[in-house]
């Protein structure tokens, strides 16, 4: 740190230090700004400045669009060949209607295997909560997680898990954040080096969501319990999240658009009373992710007590894991895949045939969601699906699976309660029940209410998240998110007496007597 009286500043000329003369500089890549104006920091490529931050987001993002481009491409072309090519083409001509529903054990039961044997012999993956160690631990993900992702991934998507892709693109942007910031940049510096993971992170998220606040914001918050603390980090992330938005959406040939249709039309404003309602429900969908992490982590202790958790034994886990999805899936058509489509229908409780990638939709039984009753049967039977998918060694995101879970209860409130707006309903569970797995009380109402078009509804399920929030501060579900070690540093100065003063300097000069506010 700096010492009193230096000439040096924390802005762009000399002859600012006068005016905060007790501050010090912050740490080694903090500062934003370090010569007298962008072009000298833009020639001198200063380390953490301003041009340096823009260069590396440009890249980054560029870089990150393309390779969520590919990812997508890939995992949709398998999707639609395994799910709706090969059943249209070789199993509906010829083979009868009563056996098309052990379509989804063949190919249920085949990915698992095909999931345990890249676990196995590919390498570890890692998973959401391992990203979230590298970042606090080391700064950067390596490279040799990122193909064992890829693949691991694809399998456990196609092969109709409650885990969607969310994840696996937040961990394959952060190693390439982390290896463009140390291999094209050559950048060293431990923070420097963080902030262009978690830029490849937010990048990722805003691709994937189509909201580069929220989706940028999910990046931040997720590696802390309460609020995102990496907040020097939070403009140039944002910003990268917005470039890789805008390469991935090109290239793909997606709008930057809602994609559910909750109601219509749609909440033309919320009233306080609706706010309380979002905070009741947050109390409901707290109680239900406690519940769940309760019983998951039951689940996992069987799962080690059976030895199954080593990757040697990848495959058997996997198998064990693909039994309940199946079984789910055939009972249930609405639980299988991620939830990022099946939420329409599950929001509006439409017919099954509109499910978009399980085949066959009608199940065993030809499951409906017909009443409150049956609402409440998708989202128990959804929850026990993330748990299994999960236990199983399964790779990818529960954000989605939990939005789903959230649609599904939210519409069985609703039918107990039918003077609730249903996009209140459906939106305040799903924030409250994600808020409380993944601790992002901010980014995951923007994103929802992005998605769904309904931004009046916002206060609503803001109140549902930050209720849910605090309720469940002390229920951690993903171990490493923790407080920064560094954060008192990271604060730029030191206050050597933090107590606030008496209310008694009424003859103190006003502020631009002591020192201008604005120095030029």
């Amino acid at each position: 740190m700096a010492p009193q009286g230096s000439t040096k500043d924390y802005g762009t000329g000399p002859t600012k230090i006068s005016a905060i003369e007790e501050m010090a500089l912050p740490p080694s890549g903090l500062a934003k700004t370090k010569g007298a104006s962008f072009v000298e920091d833009f020639l001198n490529f200063e380390e953490g400045t301003a041009p340096q931050s823009l260069i590396v987001a440009l890249v980054m993002g560029t870089i990150c669009g393309v390779s969520a481009f590919v990812y997508y491409k890939i995992l949709w072309g398998i999707l639609a060949f395994v799910w709706h090519t090969v059943p249209n083409n070789l199993i509906i001509p010829y083979f009868p209607e009563w056996s098309w529903v052990l379509w989804i054990p063949i190919v249920g039961f085949t990915m698992a295997v095909c999931l345990g044997l890249t676990v196995k012999y590919m390498g570890e993956p890692g998973d959401l909560a391992y990203t979230v160690k590298c970042v606090h631990e080391k700064a950067y993900i390596s490279m040799d997680h990122c193909m064992p992702m890829v693949c691991a991934s694809q399998f456990s998507i196609i092969g109709g898990g409650s885990l969607g892709p969310e994840a696996p693109l937040v961990a394959i942007c952060a190693c390439l954040g982390g290896w463009t910031s140390r291999t094209i940049f050559k950048r060293t510096n431990r923070n420097i080096v963080r902030k262009h993971t978690l830029m490849g992170m937010a990048g990722a998220l805003a691709a994937f969501f189509g909201s580069p606040l929220g989706g940028s914001l999910f990046a931040l918050e997720v590696n802390n319990r309460f609020g995102a603390e990496y907040f020097e980090h939070i403009i140039e992330s944002i910003f990268c999240g917005e470039v890789t938005l805008c390469v991935f959406r090109q290239l793909a040939g997606l709008p930057i658009a809602p994609i559910w249709d909750i109601e219509n039309p749609k909440l033309s404003g919320s009233t306080a009373m609706d706010v309380f309602a979002g905070a009741i429900i947050g109390v409901m969908g707290a109680g239900v992710a406690a519940l769940f992490s309760v019983c998951h982590k039951k689940l996992m202790g069987w799962f080690k007590g059976q030895n199954l958790l080593p990757n040697d034994n990848a495959v058997p886990r996997a198998l064990v894991g693909a039994v309940v999805i199946v079984i789910l899936g055939m009972l249930v058509p609405q639980t299988m895949f991620w939830g990022e489509y099946e939420f329409q229908t599950i929001a509006t409780m439409s017919p099954a045939s509109d499910l978009v990638h399980v085949w066959p939709t009608t199940g065993l039984f030809g499951f409906e969601m017909e009443t409150g009753f049956h609402a409440f049967i998708v989202g128990v039977a959804k929850l026990i699906a993330i748990s299994f998918t999960v236990a199983g060694g399964y790779r990818g995101g529960f954000i989605f699976p939990f939005f789903a879970t959230g649609a599904a209860l939210g519409r069985c409130l609703h039918e107990f309660y039918p003077s609730l707006p249903i996009p209140l309903c459906c939106l305040g569970f799903a924030s409250a029940i994600n808020v409380a797995i993944t601790r992002t009380s901010l980014a995951t109402p923007i994103i929802l209410c992005f998605l769904a078009g309904e931004p009046n509804v916002l206060s609503g399920v803001l109140a549902a998240g930050l209720v849910s929030l605090f309720l469940t501060a002390y229920m951690p579900f993903l171990g490493p998110q923790q407080t920064r070690k560094d954060l008192e540093y990271s604060a730029f100065s030191q206050d050597s007496d933090p107590r606030i003063e008496e209310e008694d300097h009424h003859d103190e000069p006003a502020p631009s007597e002591k020192a201008p506010l604005v120095v030029v």
